[in-house]
C-alpha cells in the first residue's frame, strides 16, 4: 500500500511548460470552448495537482526528497507496482521516479504511458529553484536538453533505437530530415547529403560514442552534453575513412603531412595504392600525374587538405580537384622568349622588350596589391618620368618603391592572417586565443599606418618631382610615430615569433591556416615568420637608403641638411630601440631570477629595476651562510639578492601561462638594499688566499658592522670588473661620484679571510659536522649540551688531522666559527626585513674595521 502518511505538502502545483488541457480535455474542440463562457470551464475542469511518487529505491533517497520539499512538490512511495491502481485518483497527476532505467519497473510504468523522470531532473530543478519540467517520455536528466539531433550513415536499425533512446532520455529531440535547426549531426559515416549540408553550415558533426558517453555521465548535476570541452572529444576527425596519398612534396612535407592525416582522424598509404580514396598533388611542382586514376579516386589539391583542418571537417572535393594547368598564355610567354626565330635581331629585340615589361610588372612589388582602399588611397596608374632621370631621382623612385613594397606587406600580414584571426564565428570555434594574436601581431596596425601615410607622401614627391622637393623633411614629419609605434614591435618579436612555432605545434588548425595562406600568391610563398621580421629590416634600410640620396644631392640643396637631419632621427629611433630593447630584456630577466631562487620576496619585482650581473662565490664566513656553502648573488640597479645552493630539491613551478617550470635550484637569504654597503674589500691575492673579496654592511637600525667575505667562482668575469661594476651601482644608490673611493684594498689576515682547503675532504666533512650539528640543535633546543659535544669534536677532528693538539688550536677554530658582527632589518615598501639569524662580530673585528668608515 502506498504511504499516505509522507503526503507533505497539499497545495495546487502543475508541471512546467504543462496544462491541464492536455490530459484532461483533449476531446474537447477550440469551437466548443470558444462558444462557452469562462466561469462554465472553470467550473466543469477539475483541479489536477502534480504528484510525485517515489519508486522503490527512490523513496530511500534523503537528497531526493529534500529536494522535493525546496520545489513543493507532494510526494508518496510506491514499494511495487501492485500499488499503482491505489494511487490512481483524478485529483492527482502521478509523475513516478525511478533510480534506474533499465529496471523492470521502470518497463512496467512505461508500457502504461506513466510520466516517468529521474532523481537528477528533480536535483537540478532544486539547485535552479525551478519547477519539473514537463515531457511524454521518459526523462531522465537534462545534460541533451535543447539539443535537436539528426542521425545519418546508420544501417543497423538496433543501434539507432538505442541512440534514439538515450537522447530522448537526456532531453534531445530527434529530427529525421537536416534542416538549420538542428545543432548536431551524428554521423557513422562521412558520406551523403546531410553530412554535406552539415559541414556547409557548420554544424558540430559527432560520432555515437557523444550519446553513450553523454548517458554514462548522467548522473552529474551540472554536466552538460554540448559543452565544448566535452564534444570536442568525440567529433568527428575531418580525414575519417580517408586513405590519403601524396604527390609532389619533399620529404620533410610529406612525413609531416602524414603525420596530421593520423592526427586528424585518416590513414595513409604510397601513391598509387588502389585502396587510397584521395590523392593529394602539389600543383606548383606536378605537371603531370604518373598514372590514370580511378573514378573512385580524388585527386586534389594541397589547399583540400589544409581547408579540412582548419574548418575542423572534410571540405568537399569538387571545390579542389586538381587538372592539368591550362597552358596558352604560358605558350605564348615562351614564344616571346623564344630563341628560334630566323631574324637574330628580331629575337633579341622581343626579348628586350619581354623583359622590359616583366620588369614593368614587378618593378613595384612582388607582391600582388591588396591594400584596400579604406587603408590607402589607390596608387597613381603612372608616375612622371622626366626627360633626364637624375641619380637622386633615381634612388628617390627606389626609397618610394621599396616603401610600396614594404606597405602591401604590412597589408598583407593584416588582412591575410590577422583580420581573419579575430573575426567572430569561426567555423569550428577561434583558431587562436585573443592573448595569443595580440602577441604575434602587437603594433603591427600602427607601423602600417605610419608607413601608409609616409607612403603616400612619397608618392605626392615622385608625381611632381623637383630637385628642389625635400625628402628628409617626410621622415622628419613622423620621426615621433615611428618612436611610438616600432619599439614595442621590434622588443618583442622573439616572443612573437615564439608563440607562432609554439601554437603552430600544439594546433593543427592554426598549422593547416598558416600553409593554406603561404600557397596564396599574395604571400609570395613566404611564412608568417619571415613576414614578420620585414619590420624589423625596414628603418636600417630606409637609413642606408637616405645616406645613399645625401650622396646624390648637391650641396646648395636645401635638402641636403634635411637629409642629415633625417638620417639622424632614424638613428636616434634605432638607437632608442635598442635601449628599449636592452632595458625590457633585462626587466625580464627579474622573473628568471623570482622562479630559479626559493622563497624571492615577490617585491623584488619592480618597473624601475633591472639585473645587471649574476656572480656564483663561496661563502667564506659563517654569514650570511656557513663557509663553504655555494653563493649566487644577483646583482640589481638598486638591491643586491643574496642566495645560497639548495641541499635538496623539491617539486616543480608553475609559470602564470600554466608551462612547468624546473624546480628551483636556489634559496633566498637576503634581499640587501645597495645602500647598506660601506665598503668593498678587494683582498690581495695569498698564496692562502684566491680571487676573495668582502662586504662591509651597516645596517641602519644596528651601531656594529657586518662583515661578508665571499670567494668568486666565475671565470668569465674578473674580480677587478666585477667589483668596479658593484661599485658604480652603489655610488648610483647613494648619489655619489667617486666610485673608486669605496673600495679598499685590504690583506686577508687583517679580516680572517683564507680560501685555504675549500675545496677540501677536511672542509666538505666540517661542513657536514656543523650542520648536523644545527639540525640536533633545533630537536634538543631545551639542551645545549649536544652542541658543545659536537663542537668539541669538530675541533678535535680538525687538530687530529692537522697534527695539532685540541688546545693548539682552540683559538683558531673558535675565532674562524665566531661571527662577524649583526645584521638587523630594515623597514622598506620596496625591500624585505634583514634575517635576525646574523649574529654580533667580536669586539676584536669592530676595532680592525672602525677606521673604515
Amino acid at each position: 500500500m502506498a504511504d499516505n502518511s509522507v503526503l507533505t505538502y497539499t497545495g495546487r502545483t502543475s508541471l512546467a511548460d504543462s496544462s491541464i488541457f492536455d490530459s484532461k480535455v483533449t476531446e474537447t474542440s477550440k469551437d466548443n470552448l470558444l462558444n462557452e463562457p469562462t466561469l462554465y470551464v472553470e467550473e466543469e475542469m477539475p483541479q489536477v495537482e502534480t504528484r510525485v511518487v517515489l519508486v522503490q529505491e527512490a523513496g530511500k533517497q534523503e537528497e531526493l526528497i529534500k529536494a522535493l520539499k525546496e520545489i513543493k512538490v507532494p510526494f508518496v512511495k510506491m514499494e511495487s507496482v501492485e500499488e499503482y491502481e491505489s494511487l490512481d485518483s483524478p485529483e492527482f497527476e502521478n509523475v513516478f521516479i525511478v533510480m534506474d532505467f533499465q529496471d523492470p519497473v521502470f518497463t512496467e510504468l512505461y508500457k502504461t504511458d506513466c510520466r516517468v523522470i529521474g532523481p537528477p531532473v528533480v536535483l537540478n530543478c532544486a539547485q535552479k529553484g525551478e519547477p519539473l519540467p514537463f515531457s511524454c517520455r521518459p526523462l531522465y536528466c537534462t545534460s541533451m536538453m535543447n539539443l535537436v539531433l539528426c542521425f545519418t550513415g546508420f544501417r543497423k536499425k538496433e543501434e539507432l533505437v538505442r541512440l534514439v533512446t538515450l537522447v530522448h532520455h537526456m532531453g534531445g529531440v530527434i529530427r529525421k530530415d537536416f534542416n538549420s535547426k538542428v545543432t548536431h549531426l551524428v554521423a557513422n559515416c562521412t558520406q551523403g547529403e546531410k553530412f554535406r549540408i552539415a559541414v556547409s553550415l557548420g554544424t558540430p558533426i559527432m560520432k555515437p560514442e557523444w550519446i553513450y558517453r553523454a548517458w554514462e555521465r548522467r548522473n552529474e548535476q551540472d554536466f552538460c552534453a554540448s559543452a565544448d570541452d566535452f564534444r570536442n572529444e568525440f567529433k568527428v576527425p575531418p580525414f575519417q575513412d580517408c586513405i590519403l596519398s601524396f604527390l609532389g612534396f619533399s620529404d620533410e612535407e610529406k612525413t609531416n603531412m602524414e603525420e596530421m592525416t593520423e592526427m586528424q582522424g585518416g590513414s595513409y598509404l604510397e601513391v598509387g595504392d588502389e585502396r587510397c580514396t584521395h590523392l593529394i598533388v602539389e600543383e606548383s611542382t606536378v605537371k603531370e600525374l604518373p598514372f590514370e586514376p580511378s573514378k573512385k579516386l580524388y585527386v586534389v589539391k594541397q589547399e583540400w587538405f589544409w581547408g579540412s583542418i582548419q574548418m575542423d571537417a572534410r571540405a568537399g572535393e569538387t571545390m579542389y580537384l586538381y587538372e592539368k594547368a591550362n597552358t596558352p598564355e604560358l605558350k605564348k610567354s615562351v614564344s616571346l622568349l623564344s630563341l628560334s626565330t630566323p631574324n637574330s635581331n628580331r629575337k633579341r629585340r622581343r626579348l628586350k622588350e619581354t623583359l622590359a615589361q616583366l620588369s614593368r610588372e614587378t618593378d613595384l612589388s612582388p607582391f600582388p596589391p591588396h591594400t584596400p582602399k579604406s587603408c590607402t588611397k589607390s596608387s597613381k596608374n603612372s608616375t612622371p618620368v622626366p626627360s633626364k632621370q637624375s641619380a637622386r631621382w633615381q634612388v628617390a623612385k627606389e626609397l618610394y618603391q621599396t616603401e610600396s613594397n614594404y606597405v602591401n606587406i604590412l597589408a598583407t600580414i593584416i588582412q591575410l592572417f590577422q583580420v581573419p584571426l579575430e573575426e567572430e564565428g569561426q567555423r569550428g570555434g577561434p583558431i587562436l586565443a585573443p592573448e595569443e594574436i595580440k602577441t604575434i601581431f602587437g603594433s603591427i596596425p600602427d607601423i602600417f599606418d605610419v608607413h601608409t601615410k609616409i607612403k603616400d607622401d612619397l608618392e605626392d614627391l615622385i608625381a611632381n618631382w623637383d630637385e628642389s622637393k625635400s625628402i628628409g623633411d617626410i621622415f622628419l614629419k613622423y620621426a615621433k610615430d615611428l618612436v611610438k609605434t616600432y619599439p614595442p614591435f621590434v622588443n618583442f618579436f622573439e616572443m612573437s615569433k615564439e608563440t607562432i612555432i609554439k601554437c603552430e605545434k600544439q594546433k593543427p588548425r592554426f598549422h593547416a591556416f598558416l600553409k593554406i595562406n603561404q600557397a596564396k600568391p599574395e604571400c609570395g610563398r613566404q611564412s608568417l615568420v619571415e613576414l614578420l621580421i620585414r619590420p624589423v629590416q625596414r628603418l636600417p634600410s630606409v637609413a642606408l637608403l637616405l645616406n645613399d640620396l645625401k650622396k646624390h644631392t648637391a650641396e646648395e640643396n636645401p635638402d641636403k641638411d634635411t637629409l642629415e637631419k633625417a638620417i639622424g632621427s632614424l638613428k636616434e629611433v634605432m638607437t632608442h630601440i635598442n635601449e628599449d630593447k636592452r632595458k625590457t630584456e633585462a626587466q625580464k630577466q627579474i622573473f628568471d631570477v623570482v622562479y630559479e631562487v626559493d622563497g624571492c620576496p615577490a617585491n623584488l619585482l619592480s618597473s624601475h629595476r633591472s639585473l645587471i650581473q649574476r656572480v656564483e662565490t663561496i661563502s667564506l664566513g659563517e654569514h650570511p651562510c656557513d663557509r663553504g656553502e655555494q653563493v649566487t648573488l644577483f646583482l640589481f640597479n638598486d638591491c643586491l639578492e643574496i642566495a645560497r645552493k639548495r641541499h635538496k630539491v623539491i617539486g616543480t613551478f608553475r609559470s602564470p601561462h600554466g608551462q612547468t617550470r624546473p624546480p628551483a635550484s636556489l634559496k633566498h637569504i637576503h634581499l640587501m638594499p645597495l645602500s647598506q654597503i660601506k665598503k668593498v674589500l678587494d683582498i690581495r691575492e695569498t698564496e692562502d688566499c684566491h680571487n676573495a673579496f668582502a662586504l662591509l654592511v651597516r645596517p641602519p637600525t644596528e651601531q656594529a658592522n657586518v662583515l661578508l667575505s665571499f670567494q668568486m667562482t666565475s671565470e668569465e668575469l674578473p674580480k677587478e670588473n666585477w667589483l668596479k661594476m658593484l661599485c658604480r651601482h652603489v655610488a648610483n644608490t647613494i648619489c655619489k661620484a667617486d666610485a673608486e673611493n669605496l673600495i679598499y684594498t685590504a690583506d686577508p689576515e687583517t679580516f680572517e679571510v683564507n680560501t685555504k682547503d675549500m675545496d677540501s675532504t677536511l672542509s666538505r666533512a666540517s661542513r657536514a659536522i656543523k650542520k648536523t650539528s644545527k639540525r640536533v640543535t633545533r630537536a634538543f633546543s631545551f639542551s645545549k649540551t649536544p652542541r658543545r659535544v659536537l663542537r668539541r669534536a669538530l675541533m678535535t677532528s680538525q687538530s687530529s688531522v692537522e697534527g695539532r693538539s685540541p688546545l693548539s688550536n682552540d683559538k683558531h677554530v673558535m675565532s674562524r666559527m665566531s661571527s662577524t658582527s649583526s645584521l638587523a632589518g630594515i623597514p622598506s615598501p620596496s625591500l624585505v626585513t634583514l634575517p635576525s639569524f646574523f649574529e654580533r662580530r667580536s669586539h676584536t673585528l669592530s676595532r680592525s674595521t672602525t677606521h673604515l668608515i
